[in-house]
């Protein structure tokens, strides 16, 4: 699956928004082992648990979008529109915090929550 969720914040600020949603991501959704590791300044490798399967995916950082790809088994397939829309969502929620400079704010207070 690819998807691509434009923006125009600039390189920079979009590798912020990503590290910012990825750092949420790792604490709010703890029980799906949510892993990113930044293989290059612009893409980083992610993969998360569902259902007893893993998923690997990446997030390249270019200009104008940040572009998503990710491995879907055939099992989970039939609820890509919906991952697909709900990580949209997430992205664009994310650009706006960015543009109203509330990314460190939004991860610093984000709720420690244990396993």
């Amino acid at each position: 699956m690819k998807h691509a969720v434009p923006h125009d914040l600039g390189r920079e600020r979009a590798r912020r928004v990503a590290e910012a949603a990825m750092q949420s991501y790792a604490v709010r959704l703890a029980r799906y082992h949510p892993k990113s590791d930044w293989v290059s300044d612009w893409r980083a490798r992610i993969s998360f648990s569902v259902k007893g399967m893993t998923l690997h995916g990446a997030i390249q950082v270019t200009t104008d979008a940040l572009e998503m790809e990710l491995d879907v088994p055939l099992l989970l397939r039939p609820f890509r529109g919906i991952a697909i829309q709900v990580i949209e969502d997430e992205i664009r929620g994310w650009i706006a915090k960015e543009k109203a400079g509330e990314v460190d704010d939004a991860v610093h207070s984000e709720p420690s929550r244990a396993g």
